[in-house]
């Protein structure tokens, strides 16, 4: 059996740790108060006035977090022009043909468990595998229908420019009733992604023992040296100048 050598890489710079970070804590934020708002407790009903403020004040932490998310989504994808190669948008461009093989064998062993019968076509991600790069593409279309038709809903309780900016979603979807549904369904798609993002994340730490929990604090992961030798290999071949073929 081939004993793996594997090596401290820096992967996850300090900015896009602590977008991630405070996307996780504005997610949760606007989820809890997103379902309060949506459905009120029964206690909530029965208050008296003097009482009633207190629905007051979860619309205002949902807001707020609703205006933490959106300006941190933007400096997350002006990060993704600055940063390392793990947080470019290029990690994520889904349309190669190296990323869809790399899907379909993270879908087959990590997904259906099955075990790969050549290993040694295994594209392992030093990143985010394709898998989670194109979970996240969807998560981020998910985001942008989020800040739309939440901004549209919030457009008439505020004179500030922002949630102006939104106004025509309502009457180009149909009304407020058909933006309110479409915003609490893009709510359970976002509960649904963490479930299944936490899972797998404790899953490859685990059983690959390579510091998937950790990275998001620290910055780095366990990689294999090979793996290091392969991505450094074709690092060089892309940067070199094209020959014809009769130079060569």
């Amino acid at each position: 059996m081939k004993t793996r050598n594997y090596k401290r890489v820096y992967v996850w710079e300090l900015p896009v740790r602590i977008f991630h970070w405070i996307n996780v804590l504005a997610v949760t934020v606007l989820a809890v108060t997103g379902l309060i708002i949506s459905d009120p407790p029964a206690i909530l009903l029965n208050m008296d006035a003097s009482e009633s403020y207190w629905f007051g004040t979860v619309r205002f932490i949902h807001f707020t977090a609703a205006y933490i998310f959106f300006f941190n989504m933007i400096l997350r994808i002006y990060w993704s022009f600055v940063g390392n190669k793990y947080a470019s948008w290029r990690a994520f461009w889904p349309f190669t043909k190296k990323m869809w093989q790399n899907f379909l064998h993270v879908i087959k062993v990590d997904v259906f468990l099955q075990k790969e019968e050549k290993p040694d076509i295994k594209d392992e991600s030093i990143g985010h595998n394709s898998v989670a790069a194109i979970s996240y593409i969807a998560l981020f279309v998910i985001s942008l229908v989020q800040v739309f038709t939440g901004f549209a809903l919030y457009a008439d309780m505020s004179n500030w420019w922002l949630p102006q900016l939104f106004t025509w979603v309502v009457p180009l979807l149909g009304g407020d009733f058909i933006v309110r549904t479409i915003h609490h369904f893009s709510t359970w798609i976002f509960i649904l992604f963490v479930l299944i993002h936490v899972y797998l994340v404790f899953y490859h730490d685990w059983l690959e023992g390579k510091g998937e929990v950790s990275s998001m604090f620290g910055g780095y992961k366990f990689v294999d040296k090979d793996r290091l030798k392969d991505k450094t290999k074709e690092s060089v071949s892309e940067n070199l100048p094209k020959t014809t073929e009769q130079e060569s």
